[in-house]
């Protein structure tokens, strides 16, 4: 197995995961603030300011899953099987979430029905995102390349822990979006939201940080053994910066400082999970490179990533940039 072309895809994947929670994160966080909005009035602000963007942050998640599937076959087939019920459970909450987008908009005489379908699949795609999650980390039986679990390992308490910590987490971004994208009452609305979201976000943060170590020993090999654990140190500093310029931009007025410091203590949380995790794909047995699909295969798909991978990107990048700035209440884009 040819290591670079093994790390390098394993690097895509997660790359592509990454990019998804932090464009979608705020996305399904919106529905998930839905019925804290004050008025029908407010929801119409909020569902337009991702209106131009929303489909094109899944995306990503199509990518992620579809490359893993094609350059790491052997980690989807464990996968799949082990976390069936959350997997097929978020798939079909975004559906509805999609729909309910749409004909909230075409149906207005059952707009409350489509308010409460919004909000019920954005809840639930995030909280199944957060379970598939922790049932990830908490590992997956694997006997001779399959999953040898049962249909209900996937449930678990730490299971059920990450998932109500991306639900929060996620309504952070989306209070902390609506800061960056909004004036007048919503906007103080959402900062206000936002503080309490924040400090329930970094508590579950906190709990599960320290939760992970103890699943695993490899896991706390990784974080408290020297010399290792100087370079993992790096992370938790990085969060104290990030969280510092959270509640300073919350509470000193800033628009675009609490989202971003947002994102980045998303991404933090994202690379203390590649810490623990690597070289494994599938925690605790396989690794990248015996996941990882052929040298041929891997190399062929790989000239179709390179092209696609900037093309969306570079799509995304400009969607963002054209609807940039403040929205304009009474400019919606339906």
């Amino acid at each position: 197995m040819d290591f670079d072309l093994a790390f390098i895809w394993a690097g895509l994947i997660a790359l592509s995961v990454l990019i998804y929670v932090i464009l979608d994160g705020f996305d399904l966080g919106l529905g998930i603030l839905f019925p804290l909005a004050k008025s029908h009035q407010e929801r119409d602000l909020m569902m337009n300011s991702v209106a131009p963007v929303w489909d094109g942050n899944e995306t990503w998640l199509v990518l992620g899953g579809g490359g893993l599937f094609a350059v790491f076959p052997l980690a989807y087939a464990v996968v799949m099987p082990a976390l069936y019920m959350p997997i097929m459970l978020m798939l079909l909450a975004l559906v509805f979430r999609g729909v309910s987008f749409e004909y909230r908009w075409r149906d207005p005489r059952h707009r409350g029905l489509w308010d409460v379908t919004f909000f019920g699949g954005s809840l639930i795609a995030a909280l199944c995102q957060g379970i598939a999650l922790g049932a990830l980390v908490q590992g997956i039986k694997v006997e001779g390349r399959a999953y040898a679990g049962g249909w209900f390992d996937w449930l678990s308490p730490f299971s059920l822990m990450t998932g109500v910590a991306v639900v929060i987490g996620y309504a952070l971004l989306g209070a902390c979006w609506l800061v960056m994208k909004t004036e007048g009452d919503i906007h103080h609305h959402m900062r206000r939201l936002a503080r309490p979201l924040a400090l329930g976000t970094l508590a579950l943060i906190g709990v599960v940080s320290l939760w992970t170590p103890f699943l695993e020993p490899v896991y706390f090999a990784r974080w408290f053994n020297l010399p290792g654990s100087l370079w993992t140190l790096c992370v938790p500093a990085l969060m104290a910066v990030l969280t510092w310029k959270l509640f300073t931009g919350l509470n000193g007025g800033a628009d675009s400082q609490p989202f971003l410091a947002a994102l980045g203590i998303f991404a933090t949380c994202f690379v203390g999970l590649g810490i623990s995790f690597f070289p494994m794909m599938v925690p605790p047995s396989l690794t990248i490179w015996q996941a990882a699909a052929p040298d041929k295969s891997l190399a062929f798909a790989l000239v179709g990533a390179l092209f696609l991978l900037p093309v969306i990107l570079g799509y995304t990048a400009y969607a963002y940039w054209v609807f940039r700035g403040k929205m304009n209440p009474s400019e919606g884009y339906h």
